[in-house]
């Protein structure tokens, strides 16, 4: 059976049409009024790069899959964006002001993530989390709900990120909007649920007429539904004396590359510190660490390859 983790690039497309975007005033809330370097992970088809973007901040967008990052690339050409996992992050030490995530981290293998996470932050960097949420306090949501499941409608990751000790106390707050739903995007809605990707193509079928049949019955025809919901925003700062001390700063290696890496230089003052090698490009090749796991360290030479399968 397919991991329903890695299910949603079968629906890609779906996907992009039919979930709903992130409240720009959340984003803003999460990450202040200042344009920082933000790196995201399980970025998708964009979503949330889109709000991210339109604020001013710098994003290296990474997604573990290849047809999600394609989507994304497509409509924002000039975005950075790699294949890459949350507990395998293709970024050096110390690179980002902000590490972000939307409806993602429930999928995260999460103590290796958080690990990862609190190395790639900046000194005073924050985690931010995000999850978008139906409001089933009304009846015709909780019944949409029963059709087209609820696998994110219970997330709260504050016990996980205290347990991890790597980050300050868990701020939250919560942003309520609404999503004008029509007749066609209530079915890319069902459609990309990973509960719904992982079924036979028969039962997917079934699933996508019922959906209809409720949106249907609910007679709002052309004029669509407004589908409340509430976007729950989670963030909490790294605690600098609870990581180790990153590793020295060295130019990256390619595969094919015999050369021993070169020292990089910090410029003084701002306002950033050198990109390695997995942050310059638009659309990156699939980038690897040789051996290193999470939140482990080699010998201090932090090498990142390029995997060009």
């Amino acid at each position: 059976m397919t991991d329903p983790a890695l299910s949603f690039g079968t629906a890609a497309a779906a996907y992009d049409r039919g979930r709903p975007v992130y409240p720009r005033e959340a984003v803003a809330w999460a990450l202040g009024e200042r344009p920082l370097r933000v790196l995201e992970l399980g970025a998708g088809t964009g979503k949330l790069t889109e709000v991210l973007l339109d604020l001013g901040h710098d994003v290296f967008a990474t997604e573990p899959d290849e047809k999600m990052l394609d989507v994304l690339s497509t409509k924002l050409p000039d975005v950075r964006a790699t294949v890459g996992t949350a507990e395998q992050i293709p970024a050096g030490d110390q690179q980002y002001d902000a590490v972000i995530a939307g409806q993602a981290f429930h999928w995260f293998d999460q103590v290796a993530a958080l690990q990862e996470i609190s190395r790639v932050l900046a000194p005073g960097g924050r985690l931010v989390l995000l999850w978008n949420q139906r409001d089933e306090r009304i009846p015709w949501v909780r019944r949409l709900g029963r059709l087209i499941g609820r696998q994110e409608q219970d997330v709260d990751p504050s016990a996980v990120i205290d347990d991890s000790a790597l980050f300050s106390a868990v701020e939250e707050q919560q942003f309520r909007f609404w999503q004008v739903v029509n007749r066609e995007t209530i079915q890319d809605l069902v459609l990309s649920r990973s509960n719904v990707t992982v079924l036979a193509e028969e039962d997917r079928e079934a699933k996508r007429a019922e959906v209809l049949a409720f949106y249907d019955d609910y007679g709002r025809g052309m004029d669509g539904m407004q589908l409340p919901y509430t976007c729950r925003v989670f963030r909490a700062a790294v605690l600098e004396h609870a990581r180790p001390a990153p590793a020295p700063a060295t130019s990256p290696i390619l595969i094919s590359d015999p050369v021993p890496p070169t020292p990089l230089v910090n410029p003084p003052g701002p306002p950033y510190p050198p990109r390695s090698m997995s942050d310059t490009a638009h659309r990156l090749p699939r980038v690897v660490t040789d051996g290193v796991g999470p939140g482990e360290r080699d010998d201090g030479d932090d090498l990142i390859l390029i995997d060009f399968r």
